[in-house]
Formats: C-alpha cells, structure tokens, sequence
C-alpha cells in the first residue's frame, strides 16, 4: 500500500517495545517480507531492540544470521536496585550477560541504553553506571534523562509524593559530566543524548529523524514523514483495528498532517540543535527560499556572545552548555519566524 511513496531504504529498524519477546521464526519472517516488498540498499543498518530477559543465545544467532547487524540492548542500568526503581524485569547480571551473549553471536554494532537522572542518584553512581558500560565496548550509547510518563507506575508514585524530582542542577550536573567522561573515553558526543565510538557508528537510522528524512512506520501507533511535501502521518493505535482496517485493504492511518512553512522551519532548528553538526545554514536557505543570515544573524551573535552558539564550517552549532538548552535556543530562534 505505501511502497510506492518510498523507493529505496538503507536502515531498518525493529522496535520500540521488545521486538525479542516475539518467537524467533516470527521475528525472521518480517525480516525476510520487508527485503522481498522493499528495495533496500547493498550494506543497510538493520537494528533490533532487545531487553535483556528476553533474549537467549540461540535466539541471538537466529538474529544475526537473518541479517541483524545491530543491536540495541536496555541495559538502563548496572545497579538492581535502580533497576528495580525503573520497574525493569531483569538484574544487572542478566544486563552484562546480555551484552556477552550479543558479542559472542557475532554482533560487532552493539548500542546500550542507559538512564540518568533517577531521585538520590549520586554522580558517583552514574559514573561507576557509565564505566561498566564501557568495559564491554560498545559501538554506541544512548544515555536519558529520567521521565515521568503519564499513566506509567513511576508518574503515580511522583504525583501521590512516594518519589521526588532529581533537582534540576544536579541533572545539568550529570549531563556535563556525561558528555566529559565519554568522550574522555574515545566517544563523539553527537546528538544530546547520544554517544557512538567513531563518525561512522552512529545510528545511520536515528539520524533520519534528526534531519527530517522520509521514514515509514509500520505498526500500530507507527508515525512515517515524507518531505515533498513535507507530510506526517500516524497510523491507529489498537492493535485488532489495525489488523482489521489492513485485512479491509486500507491504510491504518489515524490522521495526517501537512506541515506549513512556519512548521518546517520549526521542526528543522528544533531538531538541528539536538545535534553536535548544529543547523546548516546554506541548506536552511535552499530549502525554504530565504536568508537565515537575515533573519537570524543578530540573535545568533547574541546567542554566540552568551556561550550557547559556534560557528562550524558553515553551520551553527550548539556548544555543550548551549545543548542543555537547546529548546529554549530554538524557541528563541522560532519567534523570529
């Protein structure tokens, strides 16, 4: 139903949720249907997310010989009792074996989650968090602050008082600390929340988002974007609707969003100020008809005088401070629009 809208791919990505809870025949077939329907690249990213818990070393060979070259693993901690705060199912042995066991399989792209920012987390015990991820190498890291979601068990205990905020200073704390000790450590900080060992593992995959590519999602709650025009659609959240609406031969999707100039513009320094690379000036005025020396030269002196901006080989980007606040920046950049 959409293939035609997209005529090659070069990442492919398995998740959220713990694709590695399905059967492992299961998890092949959606492999071996997306390369027979879609045209994919000579080397694409193939990405799988795993829990650790649910993975075994059988299962981790059947991945990697389907072609998976990828793996993303929620470790979130090496603590059991922050994991036990975070409500996760498995301990931080099973974390490390885990990662062991995706080594051993072959995967030489292995990518760690990791979670910061947790009440009464001392710096200590974010680092000692952060050492032990690197004593197994991985390619990448993604380290997140700590959210409270409305509706999950963590947001109840915030709202009746059982847990309190991790103060805001602390948190800035740890995120400049974060960036100091991994890239003291031989890693490229280049997105906010994002580290990898070299330019070239960086998630090919998330980048995409990042820089307003065309992606499509498949799945119930999945969201896709083309850029000409720049469109976003989402598809219908429950799963047997889903199901349903396909089997009637029509597409799932639950709404569809043309965005405005103003809203590309939007999206575009909102996201370009996540990265290290920062927004690309010449690009900014090739696609949207405009000069962004015009229309945001004296803000971003302003910003560049106050610590948060630099230039870099055509493109402003966002100093370390400055990515701590990198949506106050863009909301200041926005207003001009």
């Amino acid at each position: 139903m959409v293939k035609e809208a997209f005529p090659i791919f070069d990442t492919l990505y398995i998740g959220g949720g713990t694709p590695t809870a399905m059967a492992d025949r299961l998890l092949v077939r959606i492999l071996e249907k997306a390369g027979s329907v879609f045209f994919f690249t000579d080397d694409p990213e193939v990405t799988v997310e795993a829990n650790p818990g649910t993975v075994s070393k059988e299962q981790l060979d059947w991945l990697r010989q389907a072609g998976i070259n990828r793996i993303n693993i929620g470790a979130q901690s090496f603590r059991d009792d922050h994991l036990r705060f975070l409500g996760r199912i498995h301990t931080a042995r099973e974390a490390e074996n885990s990662i062991r066991l995706a080594r051993g399989a072959g995967f030489a792209d292995i990518g760690l989650d990791l979670i910061y920012g947790l009440p009464g987390q001392t710096e200590k015990a974010w680092i000692e968090d952060l050492a032990k991820a690197l004593s197994f190498f991985p390619e990448h890291l993604s380290c997140y602050m700590l959210t409270f979601e409305k509706g999950t068990p963590l947001f109840a205990d915030l709202a009746a008082g059982r847990v309190e905020l991790c103060p805001e200073d602390t948190v800035a704390a740890l995120f400049l600390k974060t960036s100091e000790f991994l890239r003291a450590s031989g890693y490229l900080h280049y997105e906010i929340s994002n580290f990898a060992r070299s330019a070239r593992l960086r998630s090919r995959h998330n980048r995409k988002y990042w820089t307003l590519a065309p992606t499509l999602g498949l799945g119930p709650s999945a969201h896709s974007f083309l850029n000409k025009p720049p469109t976003r659609w989402w598809n219908v959240d429950d799963p047997e609707i889903y199901l349903k609406t396909i089997e009637g031969d029509k597409r799932p999707v639950k709404e569809t969003e043309v965005l405005t100039e103003a809203q590309s513009m939007t999206e575009t320094l909102f996201l370009a100020l996540r990265t290290a690379d920062g927004i690309d000036t010449a690009a900014f005025d090739r696609r949207f008809s405009v000069s962004f020396d015009r229309m945001f030269g004296k803000l971003v002196s302003e910003l560049t005088a106050d610590g948060l901006l630099y230039p870099r080989g055509g493109r402003w980007a966002p100093t370390l401070r400055g990515m701590q606040f990198s949506d106050a920046i863009a909301q200041r950049l926005i207003d001009r629009i």
